[in-house]
């Protein structure tokens, strides 16, 4: 940052963001203080509300910049395989995070501690898991030669186990058992 005498300081928004979204993956939304939020974005509080207005405020575009880089970074590792069938089951290993950390998908952690009692929060999961389940279809519909609205089903299960294998790697559930619950979704990608 940089700071002149009368002037605000400069900060990086994206860098600010990330340093929250890290704040509340580790600890969640509702255990994370403002102050805690301000000394890990580096902000004064003038600053924050100035520049996000509210922690709610901060929360939701960390879940919308989580959601967009993830969801660019799944689509780039996809396209860099030629073969239809191993795409897919890149991609279902990657939404699934099985070798990640235990730290687990912060857009699921989010949704799992606020969803129930937050629309918003719910609207961005629901928005998100959309997409990834027309993702996955449309690789589906690549690989069978047919159309994505007729691999819906299919791809919101796989969707489904993904996010469960997810949920379950971060519970300390063996990698090997993981592998054989996507391994079992296999019938389901062909």
């Amino acid at each position: 940052m940089v700071s002149h005498p009368g002037r605000p300081r400069e900060f990086d928004k994206d860098t600010a963001l990330d340093a929250a979204m890290a704040l509340f993956w580790r600890h969640g939304y509702e255990a994370t203080s403002l102050d805690d939020l301000t000394r890990a974005m580096d902000l004064s509080r003038s600053s924050f509300y100035g520049s996000f207005g509210s922690k709610h405020e901060v929360l939701l575009a960390a879940i919308q910049r989580y959601n967009d880089s993830r969801f660019a970074q799944l689509e780039q590792r996809v396209a860099a395989e030629p073969d239809p069938g191993r795409a897919l089951r890149v991609a279902v290993a990657g939404i699934s995070g099985a070798r990640g950390t235990r730290d687990g998908c912060f857009l699921i952690n989010s949704t799992v501690e606020l969803a129930p009692h937050d629309p918003e929060v719910e609207a961005l999961s629901r928005r998100h898991l959309e997409r990834l389940e027309a993702f996955l279809a449309g690789l589906l519909a690549h690989q069978a030669g047919g159309e994505a609205e007729a691999m819906a089903a299919r791809a919101r299960s796989l969707l489904a186990i993904a996010v469960g294998a997810c949920v379950m790697h971060k519970a300390g559930t063996a990698p090997a058992a993981i592998d054989d619950l996507l391994a079992a979704a296999e019938p389901l990608m062909r």
